[in-house]
């Protein structure tokens, strides 16, 4: 036997081996391969979600920005409103001296007349319209009843007279018209009224 036939048992130990089937897989390229797929997937997934929530960020930034262009037109619109309300019991007291003046005074109640026509004039150009109540069916919304009176002179729930006027800025309402509303004469009311010879 010559020495290259013999082995030499320390170099059988010296060369390596995988100690375990999992430690092989793991070197393996598919291994790996497959773990870079794995990691990709997972940070496709997480720019996903990212995107999706920058998207829905910007259009909560871009709602409330719109919100608030909103109401920035709406406080414009509205911004004379409590000088208005200041205004209307003026309006109010000039046309109680008007019904108080007549045939008095005729020239007292023209002046009158004519500033609460200038006065109403200029509130019209700043958006403000009276609400009309007379003759009209009762509404709650721009009306508010202070008394009902049967009558069988007028439909049933029609304004039979106006205390105040009402008033709008406007679409919104600045004040209700106080009025008194005609109801149904009852049957035992047109039955008890003493007859007349």
């Amino acid at each position: 036997m010559s020495k290259k036939d013999v082995k030499d048992p320390r170099a059988e130990d010296a060369a390596p081996t995988p100690a375990t089937a999992e430690d092989a897989a793991a070197v393996s390229p598919e291994s790996e391969s497959e773990q870079l797929r794995l990691k990709l997937a997972e940070k496709e997934e997480e720019a996903r979600a990212s995107q999706d929530r920058f998207l829905r960020e910007r259009a909560e930034l871009e709602n409330f920005k719109k919100r608030m262009q909103r109401e920035k037109v709406e406080a414009l619109r509205f911004a004379s409103e409590p000088l208005i309300r200041e205004i209307l019991p003026v309006i109010d007291n000039l046309e109680r001296a008007v019904q108080c003046g007549e045939g008095n005074g005729e020239s007292v109640i023209e002046g009158v007349q004519m500033v609460i026509k200038a006065l109403l004039e200029v509130l019209e150009r700043h958006g403000v319209k009276r609400v009309e109540a007379l003759g009209q069916p009762f509404d709650p919304t721009h009306h508010q009843a202070l008394a009902q009176v049967e009558t069988a002179e007028h439909e049933p729930n029609r304004v039979v007279e106006q205390l105040h006027t009402g008033y709008l800025l406007h679409d919104r309402l600045l004040r209700p018209a106080l009025v008194t509303v005609s109801a149904r004469k009852s049957p035992d009311a047109v039955e008890t009224e003493p007859k007349r010879d």
